[in-house]
């Protein structure tokens, strides 16, 4: 069974506000987030992971947008692995897989989940992953130019990220004896020499990091609203 952590504790620093309950779609980003788990068919229960301060938002969320796979919603700690290890403590014993999702990432799809799902069974671990596209370079601390990096084969980590739950557990045993501090869970998997497998996106699935994601996301949705309503007239015809 699999059980989804969505994690809604990010600081928005670069945001200057709570990204997560910003308006995109007529809905808080965080609601769209959780609104695809909810119609995600492997997805039995959903653990909300949040600021201390921002749970009870988050709870007049979950009650206005009438979910039901919400089991319990908690607060973070200081570190994304402390965040989701929170998580995974609220999480019932008979979820053998979970999936973590960042909140800010309110494009994610159920057909999307299901894909890394079906990767994660079969391999233990699976991310949502897009193909770099851009020209990548490494600067110095004075942003000059210093280094060119070869793109072939490198990918921009998304989520869902998808484990055996037991796998998760011991990759943050382990960086917490060793004092690791971890960008994403596909690291701490990685830290063990795992294998985790790549599932390639190009849809948009983008984080939500600065004011402009904003209308971007919403672009998004009205575009995909959009074809399926074209779709659903196809289909009368």
């Amino acid at each position: 069974m699999l059980g989804a952590i969505i994690v809604a504790g990010g600081s928005s620093r670069r945001m200057g506000f709570d990204k997560v309950l910003a308006i995109i779609g007529n809905k808080p980003v965080v609601a769209h987030s959780i609104a695809a788990f909810e119609a995600t068919a492997s997805v039995k229960e959903i653990i909300l992971v949040g600021r201390e301060k921002r749970l009870g938002e988050l709870a007049d969320i979950v009650s206005a947008e009438k979910f039901e796979k919400v089991r319990a919603i908690v607060a973070g700690g200081t570190h994304r692995q402390d965040s989701v290890s929170q998580g995974l403590e609220r999480l019932s014993h008979d979820m053998k897989y979970v999936a973590v999702h960042d909140a800010a990432r309110p494009l994610v799809t159920p057909a999307q989940t299901e894909l890394v799902f079906q990767e994660a069974r079969a391999h233990g671990a699976a991310t949502l992953a897009a193909p770099v596209t851009d020209t990548l370079k490494r600067a110095t601390n004075e942003y000059v130019v210093c280094e060119s990096i070869a793109r072939a084969g490198v990918y921009a980590m998304q989520t869902p990220q998808i484990f055996l739950r037991e796998l998760l557990v011991e990759a943050f045993r382990v960086a917490q004896a060793e004092k690791l501090s971890m960008t994403d869970e596909v690291s701490a998997v990685e830290h063990l020499r795992r294998e985790v497998v790549l599932v390639a996106n190009s849809e948009p699935n983008f984080k939500i990091t600065y004011p402009a994601d904003l209308a971007l996301a919403e672009c998004a949705l009205h575009e995909r609203a959009r074809n399926s309503r074209e779709r659903d007239s196809d289909a009368r015809r």
